[in-house]
C-alpha cells in the first residue's frame, strides 16, 4: 500500500461548520465501504481554500474512484516518496 496527498480545492474551506465537516467526514466513510479494494483515509487538513488529505491505497486511480464515489473533487494527487521528521537527524536512523 502507498500512501498519498491529496489536494482539494474548496473556496472557504475553513468557514465549514461542524455539521459540514461531518457529512464530508460520512461522504469519504461511504465512499470507502463501497470500493472494493483495500484503502484507508487517515487524516485531512483544512485551510483556508482547501483540503489536504492522507490516504493510503493501492493506486492513484483507486484514489481516484473514491473520489468519484464520494462526490467530492480532487485537484491533485501526489504519492508520498519518503517522510522526515524531528527523529530523522538522529544518528540511529
Amino acid at each position: 500500500m502507498k500512501k498519498f496527498v491529496i489536494e482539494r480545492i474548496l473556496p472557504g474551506a475553513s468557514n465549514l461548520t461542524k455539521e459540514e465537516l461531518r457529512q464530508i467526514s460520512q461522504l469519504f466513510c461511504d465512499a470507502i465501504d463501497k470500493l472494493e479494494e483495500s484503502y484507508s483515509w487517515v487524516q485531512s487538513f483544512i485551510t483556508d481554500d482547501k483540503i489536504y488529505c492522507i490516504h493510503i491505497a493501492e493506486t492513484k486511480e483507486a484514489i481516484r474512484e473514491h473520489s468519484k464515489l464520494a462526490r467530492f473533487p480532487i485537484n491533485t494527487i501526489n504519492e508520498v516518496k519518503t517522510t522526515i521528521d524531528p527523529t530523522t537527524n538522529n544518528d540511529s536512523i
